[in-house]
């Protein structure tokens, strides 16, 4: 009797320091998902110091470093199907920000976490802003598309006033990615949108 308990305590043994190193890559991708964002964040504070060219230059880098973190991710999560549930809401938002469908980093941020919650409480304050003028309309809309994008994408209910909202404003690129990521389990189409959307920058 003792062997089998001993094996099976080895076998629960290797179970949770699987769940560690588990969980110690998905931190490890999200502080480096979180810095890419935070260039993104920064060139865009930083825009008008910088002329059009310096910035479409750093932009672009920003982006083909997110390209090369997308990879590495696919690698990642092929060889580890524990991994996929976790990280494809982290994989759709990548594809998100590179094929330019999402701008606000930190939205980007919350889809790749999988924080609805998050997501929700921003947009309240968004609608709050915008009632007192702190926000112009346009980025009003654009970031509410892509809260409402991202909250479908994470299997969250829309009301049926915001399903018509994202439906009436939804641009091309949102749209595109919206029909390519339809299914989040869909990951090969998601990766033919990523390098479609590569080759027409390059």
């Amino acid at each position: 009797g003792n062997d089998r308990k001993s094996a099976w305590r080895r076998s629960q043994e290797m179970a949770s320091r699987g769940k560690t190193e588990t969980s110690k890559l998905k931190q490890n991708l999200e502080e480096q998902l979180d810095r890419l964002v935070q260039q993104l964040q920064d060139l865009e504070a930083c825009r008008e110091d910088l002329d059009e060219d310096e910035y479409e230059e750093t932009k672009r880098e920003t982006l083909e470093q997110l390209s090369e973190f997308s990879d590495s991710l696919k690698k990642i999560m092929s060889g580890n199907m524990t991994l996929v549930d976790e990280l494809n809401a982290m994989q759709l938002a990548i594809q998100a920000a590179i094929s330019q469908a999402f701008k606000t980093p930190e939205v980007i941020c919350m889809f790749a976490k999988k924080q609805p919650g998050q997501l929700r409480m921003r947009l309240a304050e968004m609608d709050r802003d915008l009632m007192v003028g702190k926000l112009k309309q346009n980025l009003y809309t654009q970031q509410k598309l892509e809260i409402l994008t991202a909250l479908r994408k994470l299997g969250e209910k829309l009301t049926p006033d915001d399903e018509v909202f994202l439906s009436t404003n939804a641009g091309a690129a949102l749209g595109q990615f919206q029909k390519v990521s339809e299914d989040l389990g869909s990951g090969d189409k998601v990766f033919a949108l990523a390098s479609f959307e590569v080759e027409k920058t390059k």
